[in-house]
């Protein structure tokens, strides 16, 4: 059976950029692809980045225990991991990676405390203040109150196993990799 990798960290610091680069560069990593009840952005794929659902079909997968872990984030929408596929990765000795946010990475470690908890950080507060707004997917307000949760979740760091900082995906991205693939090495 192989670890389960689990990155996280605030809001608008890239961790949807590196796990698309990851899921691009290396193809030996299974990345879970989460559910949400949120629309698709431009550019998303239903199937590919989420799985886009309705609030009533996200509330029956919670009621039959099919997320490994969920949450309402920004306190708009909601995000949650399938249990089985991950379940699947894990017992085929793939390198599964989830990429979630601090609330659902805190329901992880509950559930599976051999998951290994990888903290994704900004170079700075204010290039994560620059990404947030740059990336011009949230209105005024919302870019408000994912700025207030980001300093909430940028205080947990202590809680994680490491940090990455992601000052380039490319190598931020390596370095994950690298890791997961170092402690799968280690785990043989």
């Amino acid at each position: 059976m192989s670890t389960l990798f689990v990155l996280a960290g605030p809001t608008a610091v890239g961790k949807g950029t590196v796990a698309a680069y990851v899921r691009e560069h290396f193809p030996q990593v299974w990345l879970s692809v989460s559910v949400t009840t949120r629309p698709p952005r431009p550019g998303e794929v239903d199937g590919v980045h989420y799985h886009f659902v309705g609030d009533q079909t996200f509330a029956d997968m919670v009621a039959a225990g099919e997320l490994l872990e969920y949450a309402v984030v920004h306190g708009r929408a909601s995000y949650g991991t399938p249990r089985r596929p991950v379940e699947e990765a894990l017992a085929a000795g793939r390198l599964p990676l989830l990429e979630i946010d601090l609330q659902g990475a805190r329901q992880v470690r509950e559930r599976m405390p051999g998951a290994y908890f990888v903290f994704l950080a900004p170079p700075s507060w204010d290039e994560l203040v620059h990404r947030l707004i740059g990336r011009g997917t949230e209105s005024e307000e919302e870019q408000q109150v994912r700025l207030a949760t980001a300093r909430t979740e940028l205080a947990a760091q202590a809680e994680f196993d490491t940090t990455i900082v992601n000052d380039d995906v490319e190598r931020a991205a390596g370095e994950l990799v690298h890791l997961m693939e170092q402690h799968a090495h280690r785990a043989r």
